[in-house]
């Protein structure tokens, strides 16, 4: 399901600067309607993002962690959208589910540190949140970090992005 969502102007944005960056085409996946997957499309609607909705966030597909992050993170394979975030109760199972598709390097991040350093340094293009642990303020936080955080053009950070990808072709020489 896709929906095109604007910021509806009724509330207020901490750090516009940050919440006015470039429109992103996002898919999200979650499975079940509680904690942050309520608001999550709402916080990214107003942030003026196109989104893709998985699992427990459309009528027609099953609520299930493995499925619904897997059709997110091929959104981002197949070119659909530019990342993708994805949650369950722990966000772990997210994670794992996400990081099976090739080219996906999904990040659980419960702090705006992490999430700022898994795009720094680890090209993330998959988020992954726990529904239990993220509070409305911290994702937020996480957000802002997530989307004003750009990979790092650092010769020494793009060998170990190389190395990833390797790996997942199953060059064993890269280590």
């Amino acid at each position: 399901m896709s929906l095109r969502c604007t910021s509806s102007g009724n509330r207020r944005c901490p750090n516009q600067a940050i919440r006015n960056t470039r429109q992103v085409r996002i898919s999200i996946a979650a499975d079940e309607l509680t904690g942050v997957a309520v608001i999550l499309p709402v916080e990214l609607g107003e942030r003026g993002h196109d989104l893709r909705l998985h699992g427990a966030l459309t009528e027609n597909e099953p609520g299930d962690w493995a499925l619904s992050s897997a059709a997110a993170a091929r959104d981002v394979i197949d070119g659909v959208a530019d990342q993708a975030i994805v949650c369950c109760w722990t966000g772990t199972g997210a994670a794992i589910a996400a990081n099976k598709l090739p080219g996906v390097r999904a990040a659980l991040c419960h702090d705006a540190v992490t999430a700022a350093g898994a795009r720094r340094w680890n090209d993330a293009n998959v988020l992954a949140l726990s529904l239990r642990t993220t509070a409305d303020a911290e994702l937020a936080e996480i957000l802002d970090a997530w989307f004003s955080t750009t990979p790092s053009e650092k010769a020494g950070d793009l060998a170990s992005i190389a190395r990833l990808s390797a790996l997942e072709r199953g060059v064993s020489a890269a280590l």
